[in-house]
């Protein structure tokens, strides 16, 4: 688990003498330098680094950063709102000393992850990775309700040798081909052992549908642990790349046309240990509070792409027909519904049992996206929401008026209609609180006028090798 508190300036007790123990440990294993990591609510991660010898002194004061980087863009430039955007202030960054790891593929290199608060020792309003903490930790207090989550992350293997940052596939085997794996063998054999050595546990590790592109799905944890586990596996995977002469592309489009990257969230709800997704009496063995929640996802799904599906790029991807969930609709395994419910194998659903949110990709800040989706599925389980009637098969086949008889309704299609779903919505609004929910608006408005003027193979080139 995660720590769910706050930094302090000074340090929480016994936190200097643990990193100043970590810090030993990592010497002798020939680590010098530590990669601070927090991502960006344009979805960029954005580093500082220190030697390994100051990890005592960040774990008692930070490292300073600006705060401007709430509102910078994908390609840097930066947009402002009331609060954010000056060159003004600064920030320090804590590393969570729980995760703290060697990097197996990064030799001489360790990793964490952190939070920001203010010089005065204030939680930073902007920051998502306390916001999930503090949407973690409301659900236990309100509703005595813990989560599991786990982030699917696909990406694109291209040749790092391609000129004019294009892409060419790096494989060339079909589909899901043994072909591909054994193109891949020792790539894909040292990114297991990489993700081993650093305490990942991997489930499934395959090539995907699209050219050159691959998946990896990871064990559960909780939500601000799955999301720092989301980043940690992005950082290893670039950097295995570049060690066989590859390039990672985790853009929800590398081409205009056909399937993108997915960056599927798996999510589920607990109480005193025992799964609300299974063993209940609803449909699937669902629990009333397990329908509620996924009735509360259901109805704030059109404002939510927009902190899920940030990027123009993002458009690209969600198309109908394309197992992208573009329609706000459940079913039970059906990968053409934005919620797909996972029963589980026979004699394991109490364990397995849990809600696949399909439209999301890896632009999206993980933190952010997890810690809305909670709050959305939250309000639907306090207002005990009805859950509308299972879709089975591929939405985009109904008849126009039998999806409106039904309720299934296509998802915004573009990030401007995302923004101004999100807008409207006040639960989510009122989860991120202003700050942070302006930062997501402005930076979206940034994004979207940026390609305002780029044809669809252009926003997949602007976008390319961002994420």
């Amino acid at each position: 688990m995660t720590t769910l508190a706050d930094p302090v300036p000074g340090g929480r007790p016994k936190d200097v003498g643990r990193a100043r123990a970590q810090a030993k440990d990592l010497s002798t294993k020939g680590v010098h330098g530590v990669v601070l990591a927090h991502v960006d609510t344009a979805g960029i991660c954005r580093v500082k680094t220190i030697p390994v010898s100051r990890l005592a002194s960040a774990s008692a004061w930070g490292v300073g950063m600006s705060p401007v980087f709430d509102t910078f863009l994908a390609d840097d430039s930066i947009v402002s709102t009331d609060v954010l955007g000056s060159p003004d202030g600064d920030l320090r960054l804590y590393p969570d000393l729980d995760q703290v790891v060697a990097l197996s593929a990064q030799p001489g290199w360790a990793w964490a992850p952190v939070d920001r608060i203010t010089q005065e020792g204030a939680r930073h309003p902007a920051c998502s990775r306390t916001f999930l903490r503090r949407i973690v930790a409301d659900a236990a207090l309100r509703h005595s309700i813990e989560f599991k989550a786990a982030v699917e992350v696909e990406w694109a293997v291209g040749q790092a040798a391609a000129p004019d940052d294009t892409f060419v596939p790096g494989v060339t085997g079909p589909a899901y081909s043994a072909t591909r794996q054994v193109e891949l063998s020792d790539y894909t054999l040292e990114l297991l052992t990489a993700l081993a050595a650093q305490g990942v546990e991997v489930y499934q590790i395959h090539p995907e549908y699209a050219a050159g592109q691959f998946e990896i799905s990871v064990g559960a944890l909780d939500p601000v642990a799955a999301a720092d586990r989301s980043v940690l596996v992005r950082q290893t995977i670039r950097a295995v790349s570049r060690r066989h002469g590859l390039r990672a592309s985790f853009s929800p489009a590398v081409l205009a046309e056909g399937v993108g990257n997915g960056g599927h969230i798996h999510l589920s709800a607990w109480r005193n240990g025992v799964n609300l997704h299974a063993g209940g009496d609803r449909r699937y063995g669902m629990t009333a509070e397990a329908e509620s929640f996924v009735a509360g996802l259901l109805t704030h799904l059109p404002a939510l792409t927009a902190v899920t599906a940030p990027s123009p790029a993002s458009h690209l991807r969600l198309r109908p027909s394309q197992w992208a969930g573009v329609f706000a609709a459940w079913g039970r395994e059906t990968r053409e519904t934005a919620v797909r419910v996972i029963t589980g194998m026979t004699g394991r659903q109490s364990q397995e049992a849990n809600l696949e949110v399909k439209p999301v990709d890896l632009a999206a800040n993980p933190y952010l996206a997890l810690g809305c989706l909670i709050a959305a599925g939250l309000d639907g389980l306090e207002s005990a929401a009805p859950l509308p009637e299972e879709i089975s098969g591929d939405p985009a086949r109904l008849g126009a008026e039998e999806a409106a008889a039904r309720g299934v309704h296509r998802l915004p299609t573009s990030l401007e209609a995302s923004v101004e779903e999100f807008r409207r919505d006040e639960v989510l609004r009122a989860a991120l609180e202003p700050v942070l929910a302006d930062a997501v608006i402005a930076v979206r408005q940034g994004e979207t006028a940026a390609v305002a003027e780029l044809d669809d193979e252009l926003v997949a080139a602007a976008y390319r090798w961002k994420y």
